[in-house]
């Protein structure tokens, strides 16, 4: 028959082996945290990568054309003048812009509807300043994407939607105005949300592998959306957490009566 004594001794144990087992699982290897760690970059496997953004339905673009003052007049809109307040005398001025439409267009003042949709600052610059030269000597055409953002999602320290003024961002970039992963943030598995043509497709990223950098996903395109799953201690975590101090109690308590018992 089994004595009040080895039967302390008995649960002391339990208690303490599921202590370790707790800890042990919250623990995470270098192998899941360090980013590129497979090998090293060489000339044989480094990538150009296409890096232009494409326009697309509903982008948003301001365009100016440089050049002669009076010539180039009827080609620029005047800027939108708007105030926050009804009893402020003067507004801020906004800048005008043009919305790509569904089927890629957009309408230009003198030359209609020009189809954007489809092609790169560099090649929607030089197919309007063709068409502005029929008018004008030598035009400045200036076009940049106002609304390009990403959106980075998940296991990061500053989660949120950012907008990117320069129309280009790498996926290392984007992680990093997101103040890059937490701890607990799954390295082998980001996920990248993208849509192409009214269709979502849906790419996996290994942060932990160098081929990362080689990826046709490096560089964000509008509207990106970048998730990051928590790992399997966070996981856990939101369980344990609530455990851990119940068990630490008991096992401390456990051994505190043993303490009393075997003393005596």
């Amino acid at each position: 028959m089994m004595t009040l004594r080895n039967y302390l001794i008995k649960q002391i144990r339990i208690a303490l082996v599921i202590l370790v087992a707790v800890i042990s699982f919250s623990c995470a290897t270098s192998k899941e945290i360090v980013y590129f760690q497979d090998e090293a970059l060489s000339k044989s496997n480094q990538v150009n990568l296409q890096s232009a953004i494409i326009y697309k339905p509903n982008d948003l673009l301001f365009i100016s054309i440089g050049g002669d003052k009076d010539a180039v007049a009827p080609f620029n809109l005047p800027a939108i003048s708007y105030s926050t307040s009804s009893v402020a005398a003067n507004g801020d001025l906004k800048m005008p812009t043009y919305l790509v439409d569904n089927n890629g267009n957009i309408e230009y003042p003198v030359l209609g509807t020009l189809t954007l949709g489809g092609l790169t600052r560099e090649q929607a610059t030089m197919y309007l300043k063709n068409r502005i030269s029929e008018y004008v000597k030598d035009p400045i055409v200036n076009i940049r994407l106002i609304n390009f953002t990403v959106t980075v999602l998940g296991e990061v320290n500053n989660p949120g939607t950012f907008t990117i003024e320069d129309e280009r961002i790498s996926l290392t970039e984007a992680l990093g105005l997101a103040g890059d992963l937490t701890i607990h943030g799954k390295r082998e598995n980001v996920f990248l949300i993208r849509e192409n043509d009214g269709k979502k497709q849906y790419t996996k990223i290994d942060l932990t592998s160098v081929s990362a950098l080689n990826s046709p996903s490096y560089y964000l395109q509008q509207n990106d959306v970048l998730y990051i799953e928590p790992n399997k201690a966070k996981v856990r975590s939101a369980s344990y957490n609530e455990n851990n101090g119940i068990i630490i109690s008991a096992v401390a308590t456990l051994a505190t009566i043993a303490a009393i018992f075997l003393a005596n």
